[in-house]
């Protein structure tokens, strides 16, 4: 028996199923809805997302063969299948709207394709009140409640972030469209958004308060991406001979509360060409993002490791980005941790999923520090870290801070802040791959970077002369005074203490000590 085909890129359940492909059975997800009515999820890029649509309109147009051994398909799942339903699909990736002309020219093609397919005349009026007269025509036609579903749904205004002006008034239309449905409830079954960011509650959603968010419901957790189970069943064909802890620390750790999942897009790529790479990572750059951080700057140990409550994670406002918040939308940042309790509510500790995102996104702010898209680092630190040659680490280390030009720093606030050092240093080991723990906790203190290569584990403490408060204490004296290093004694590996002094007038290394 032949193995199934590896699903790349394809978006559409029907070709899925008919041609060949392996699929990750998702429908119990939509088992678990059917009971509900409006609905919203928020995922990033290349996440799944237009397939599990896509599985929706099958489901509820009651195309059942498309089923057959599926979840939805079996009695525990009590669907029921006599029922079909008229879908309204509206997906904004098809067609890029770049001033309000185009975006209600869209609007008005989805509505005189719909008219056309269901022999109805639109009246004149509002875009809100046109809808009304359609979709109510198309149920009383039909026999059965109507089932809308929107991919991309926040795609006109995230083109345009860079043009505040404009981003506003497509949010505004389209504020106005979505406000539309809850007038429309007697007449619809399911609604269903999803897209990558979430709007504050004074946004797009201020007209339709009433949709049940599913981003951090633990019980969603899996409803895009694939678990590791997923991965091991559908695909074990595809399996033989990798290094499964390799690829779990390269590719999964994306988590919303729940289960941890790997982007499907990722992974696919990854099974078809057995090749470690940032195959997501590089499908779309964050120079937005780094331009943001820039204007509000974050350090990268900062990020890593960022405990923020539910708010940040879902206040998406065109007027004031926070860098927080769209980092953890757009899939650079997820949620390690979470705790709620009655004293202090729901906190979320967020980080890195893994090693491609890390290592891609520190290379990303390196090149964007030098100005420059060639190596951010050289080999030259791999070699020295794996032999322990501190000399060559610190020609590595300084080096990079010396071509970082003296123009980035007139531009930037970055520089002004005490984590800026620490944060260019993490990133030169993020970037190779290495594992770093910022902020390392012991029963002593706070280690400021501990890096682990599989050769040897090294903890940095950092000072910045004219910046840092705490004194003249060196920083490899404040090391072993407090006993830092003794969290790693009992690992085999050699263990290295590096204490560095930045001097914030130079911009480089002042001082540098090793024990």
């Amino acid at each position: 028996m032949s193995k199934a085909k590896l699903p790349i890129g394809i978006q559409t359940f029907s070709a899925v199923r008919n041609s060949g492909y392996a699929y990750v059975d998702k429908t119990h997800f939509i088992a678990m809805l059917s009971e509900g009515k409006y609905f919203f999820l928020s995922r990033p890029r290349r996440f799944g997302k237009s397939l599990f649509v896509d599985t929706l309109d099958s489901a509820f147009s009651g195309r059942r063969e498309l089923f057959t051994g599926l979840y939805l398909d079996s009695p525990e799942s009590g669907w029921d299948w006599s029922r079909k339903h008229p879908v309204l699909r509206i997906d904004w990736s098809l067609s890029p709207s770049r001033s309000v002309e185009a975006l209600t020219a869209r609007i008005e093609e989805l509505f005189a394709q719909w008219a056309k397919t269901w022999s109805f005349t639109l009246p004149a009026g509002t875009i809100g009140g046109r809808f009304e007269a359609l979709l109510r025509h198309v149920s009383e036609a039909s026999g059965e409640k109507v089932v809308i579903l929107i991919d991309e749904y926040d795609k006109p205004i995230l083109d345009n972030l860079e043009n505040p002006k404009l981003a506003i008034e497509l949010r505004d239309m389209l504020k106005d469209l979505y406000g539309s449905f809850k007038s429309l409830d007697p007449w619809l079954r399911f609604v269903f958004l999803t897209g990558v960011s979430k709007f504050a509650k004074t946004g797009i959603f201020s007209g339709l308060n009433n949709l049940k968010d599913l981003t951090v419901d633990a019980r969603y957790s899996a409803i895009c991406g694939y678990t590791q189970a997923d991965l091991e069943t559908a695909f074990s064909d595809y399996l033989e001979g990798l290094d499964m802890d390799a690829m779990r620390v390269w590719y999964n750790g994306y988590s919303w509360t729940g289960d941890t999942v790997y982007n499907p897009f990722d992974i696919l790529l990854f099974l078809d060409e057995r090749i470690y790479k940032a195959w997501w990572f590089e499908t779309g750059t964050p120079t937005f993002l780094l331009k943001l951080l820039a204007e509000k700057p974050r350090t990268l140990p900062e990020l890593d490791g960022l405990v923020t409550d539910e708010e940040l994670l879902g206040s998406f406002d065109i007027e004031n980005l926070r860098p927080e918040t769209v980092l953890f939308q757009a899939g650079y940042l997820t949620i390690k941790e979470w705790s709620s309790n009655s004293d202090e509510g729901i906190s979320y500790r967020l980080g890195f999923p893994n090693r491609e995102v890390r290592s891609a996104f520190s290379r990303s702010l390196l090149g964007n520090l030098r100005g420059s898209e060639s190596p951010p680092v050289d080999n030259r630190l791999r070699r020295a870290m794996d032999s322990g040659d501190t000399d060559t680490l610190r020609e590595v280390i300084h080096s990079f801070f010396a071509s970082i030009p003296h123009d980035w720093y007139r531009k930037n606030r970055l520089s002004g802040f005490e984590g800026y050092y620490a944060s260019v240093v993490y990133a030169c080991f993020a970037s190779v791959g290495f594992e770093v723990i910022p902020e390392d906790v012991t029963n002593k203190g706070r280690i400021d970077l501990t890096v682990k290569s599989a050769k040897g584990i090294w903890i940095f403490e950092f000072k910045v002369k004219s910046l840092d408060k705490s004194g003249d204490k060196r920083p490899l004296a404040q090391l072993q005074e407090r006993g830092y290093a003794e969290k790693y004694r009992s690992d085999s590996r050699p263990l290295h203490q590096v204490g560095i002094v930045f001097d914030a007038e130079s911009r480089n290394i002042e001082g540098w000590e090793t024990e």
